[in-house]
């Protein structure tokens, strides 16, 4: 038997592991961080967190953020994980998520709506992004 050099199953096998690879890298860096616009920076960006801060501390009462979730139309009483990095402008609200668990230890990534009034910014109002990474739609591209 002549060897011909050919091995299509090791060939194979490598095209197999690179593009498992490359989609479970890509899959990991998009779903463990929020979108983000990098134009967002300095002042703004921090006086945006700021606002988002603001608001999750004026909001909690005992240690607990309070929610009302409109699909399962109650409200959810939520302790804060981590607030995102990443930030975005959309129909003229700045948007930002953070990670909060219910008493059941359920994950929710809730949603800052943070809008500019005159020299300052004004977090209005938090959505339920997604429960347990089943992600929940709202638009904002109308008013």
């Amino acid at each position: 038997m002549r060897n011909t050099g050919y091995r299509p199953n090791r060939a194979s096998a490598l095209i197999t592991f690179i593009t498992i690879t490359t989609v479970a890298a890509l899959s990991f860096s998009f779903s463990a961080t929020a979108a983000d616009d990098p134009s967002i920076k300095g002042d703004l960006r921090s006086n945006i967190t700021a606002s988002m801060n603001q608001f999750i501390e004026n909001q909690t009462i005992d240690n607990a953020m309070f929610v009302y979730d409109a699909v399962e139309g109650k409200m959810h009483k939520l302790k804060l994980d981590k607030l995102h990095d990443g930030i975005v402008e959309k129909n003229g609200f700045y948007v930002s998520c953070a990670d909060f668990k219910d008493q059941n230890g359920r994950k929710f990534d809730i949603d800052f709506l943070v809008r500019p009034s005159g020299s300052k910014l004004i977090t209005t109002q938090a959505l339920v992004h997604s429960v347990e990474g089943k992600k929940r739609k709202y638009h904002l591209e109308s008013m």
